[in-house]
C-alpha cells in the first residue's frame, strides 16, 4: 500500500514539524480548533475504466461531510485546512486496491503538544455513493473519539538487559540470550503501544556508554536524559535476572524524562521457566503495572 507507506508519513512529519502553539490565552470552555486537511487518494485497483472524475467528486463530497459531522460536535470548531493555529489537525488518505475494497488511513494530531493522538488503518467495501457515505460516518465518529482522548505519552522503551547471576555467566552475551532479550523488548513495546496510552519512540539512535554496554540498569537513571534527547516524555528500562538455568526474575523502571523521577517500577519475584518464557513474563508484568492497574 504505497499511499500509506509514503504519503501519510510525509504528511505527519510536515504537520509535526510545522506547528505553532495553539489557542494561547483562550478560555477553557472555548471550542478547540480542528483543521481537517484534504485527504489524498490513490487508485491501484487496475480497473480498465478511468474513474478519476468519479473519485474526485466522491472525495470532495466525503471531505465536506467529514468536516460537517466533526464540526457538529460543539466541543470543536472547524478551522480552514492549512491554518497554523488549529489545536488539532486531521490528515489521511484513501486507497482503492480492488473493485470492491478501499482502505483509509487517518491520523489525528495534537499540534500544540506535537503528539499523534491516533493513527489507524480502516477498510471499507464498495465504490459507490452509499459505501463512501458509510465510511465517512464511521470515520467521523472515530475522529471525534480520538479528539476526546488524552494524548498518548511518548515513551522510549530501551532494550531489556540480562543480569546473569549464575556461576556459568560470562562477559559476552550469548546469541541465544540476545535473541530472547530482543523478543522481550519487542513484546513489551507492542503491548504498550497497542494500549493507546503510549506512543513508542524509536531508540535506535540512542548513544552513550551505558547503552552500548547494555548497562542502563546501573547508570543511576541516565536513561531518562537519553530518552529526553530522543523526544520522549518517559523512559522504560528493564532487566532479566537469571538466578539459575530455570529460574529468573524480571524488573523495570519507568522514569520521567525531564526530571528522572521514578514514576513506576515492577518486579516479578522469582519465576520458574526456561529463557523462552521471559517474553511472556515481561509482557504480563508491564501489563499489570502500567496498563491494567491504571
Amino acid at each position: 500500500m504505497h499511499l500509506f507507506r509514503l504519503i501519510l508519513p510525509a504528511l505527519l512529519l510536515a504537520v509535526l514539524v510545522d506547528v505553532r502553539p495553539a489557542g494561547a490565552g483562550t478560555e477553557a470552555a472555548a471550542p478547540a480548533g480542528v483543521s481537517i486537511e484534504d485527504f489524498q487518494y490513490l487508485d491501484t485497483s487496475g480497473e480498465p475504466v478511468d474513474q478519476t472524475a468519479a473519485h474526485e467528486k466522491r472525495l470532495a463530497a466525503f471531505m465536506v461531510a467529514l468536516r460537517r459531522d466533526v464540526g457538529a460536535d460543539k466541543r470543536y470548531q472547524l478551522t480552514p485546512a492549512g491554518q497554523a493555529d488549529a489545536k488539532f489537525k486531521v490528515v489521511g488518505g484513501i486507497q482503492k486496491t480492488s473493485t470492491l475494497v478501499q482502505w483509509a488511513r487517518v491520523a489525528v494530531i495534537d499540534t500544540a503538544a506535537r503528539k499523534v493522538l491516533s493513527e489507524k488503518l480502516y477498510t471499507f467495501r464498495g465504490d459507490n455513493d452509499e459505501a463512501w457515505d458509510r465510511a465517512e460516518a464511521f470515520l467521523a465518529r472515530e475522529i471525534i473519539a480520538a479528539l476526546a482522548q488524552p494524548a498518548p505519552v511518548a515513551l522510549a522503551v530501551f532494550d531489556f538487559e540480562l543480569e546473569d547471576m549464575t556461576a556459568a555467566s560470562g562477559t559476552t552475551l550469548a546469541a541465544s540470550d540476545a535473541s530472547h532479550l530482543a523478543e522481550v523488548t519487542a513484546g513489551v513495546r507492542d503491548v504498550l503501544g497497542q494500549s493507546g496510552r503510549y506512543r513508542i519512540i524509536d531508540v535506535g539512535s540512542a548513544s552513550g556508554e551505558a547503552v552500548t554496554a547494555r548497562a542502563l540498569r546501573d547508570c543511576s537513571g541516565c536513561e531518562a536524559a537519553i530518552a529526553k534527547e530522543l523526544g520522549a516524555d518517559q523512559s522504560l528500562s528493564g532487566v532479566v535476572r537469571r538466578v539459575s538455568r530455570t529460574e529468573y526474575t524480571l524488573g523495570f523502571q519507568l522514569r520521567d524524562a525531564s526530571t528522572g523521577a521514578v514514576l513506576a517500577r515492577g518486579d516479578s519475584g522469582l519465576r520458574m521457566g526456561a529463557d523462552y518464557s521471559w517474553k511472556r513474563g515481561a509482557v504480563r508484568l508491564v501489563s499489570d503495572r502500567l496498563i491494567e492497574s491504571r
